[in-house]
């Protein structure tokens, strides 16, 4: 029986071994792709500095207001492993609010030459008229920030962009997915460590059981 028990447990010992390498063989290229895919990003940043100028492609540049585009979300399998998987969201190019910002510049104009005009010609109608355009430039203004804020970064740094800050963007694209790769396989090779541990206490013990029932049939 404790033969038996022994020879279970070095079989469950050698699979989750030979498990343990390959993931760590595996997070062990993901980590060289990783440096890799960074060191193609930061290269091509730098052509783009200097096609473009270093004052052009700086912190400078950045929206006042940002939103992320990628979040990560981390769930808890049922095996007890952590997952983690990126989720991104688009930019927000929708045309709609660009056009409604524009006219909302026009009537904002036209209050303004009507209060140029004498006190004695200006209606009521009119001066709800100002009072309603005095208050446009600030919506515009919320609207206009709310879709800078959700655009593509790129657009940051002008409308036509060199082909090198395309390829960094994608380049650190490829990084955070990556990222989230990494550390999925990096939870499940510290867990698999973990349960190595354990399976090589409970395999002494066998053997010590069975070491020990040797002993006793040997001196029976």
């Amino acid at each position: 029986m404790g033969v038996s028990e022994l020879e279970e447990s070095s079989l469950l010992f050698d699979e989750k071994l030979l498990r343990f390498m390959d993931q760590l063989e595996l997070l062990e290229e993901k980590r060289a792709t990783l440096n890799s895919l960074i060191e193609q990003g930061w290269f091509s940043m730098s052509k783009a500095r200097y096609s473009m100028g270093n004052k052009q492609v700086s912190a400078l540049q950045y929206a006042s207001e940002i939103e992320p585009m990628v979040f990560v979300h981390a769930r808890t399998l049922d095996s007890g492993e952590v997952d983690f998987c990126t989720e991104r969201v688009p930019p927000n190019r929708e045309s709609g609010k660009d056009v409604r910002s524009i006219e909302n510049i026009g009537p904002q104009d036209e209050g303004v030459r009507r209060r140029n005009k004498p006190k004695n010609n200006t209606t009521e109608k009119e001066a709800n008229v100002q009072t309603g355009d005095d208050k446009a430039p600030e919506v515009s203004s919320v609207k206009k920030s709310d879709t800078n804020s959700q655009q593509d970064p790129l657009k940051w740094f002008g409308i036509l962009v060199p082909q090198s800050l395309k390829q960094a963007q994608s380049s650190f694209k490829q990084v955070i997915d990556l990222s989230a790769e990494i550390a999925t396989l990096q939870t499940s090779v510290l867990n698999i460590r973990q349960e190595l541990k354990n399976s090589m206490k409970d395999k002494l013990t066998l053997q010590e059981k069975a070491s020990g029932a040797k002993l006793d049939k040997a001196a029976d």
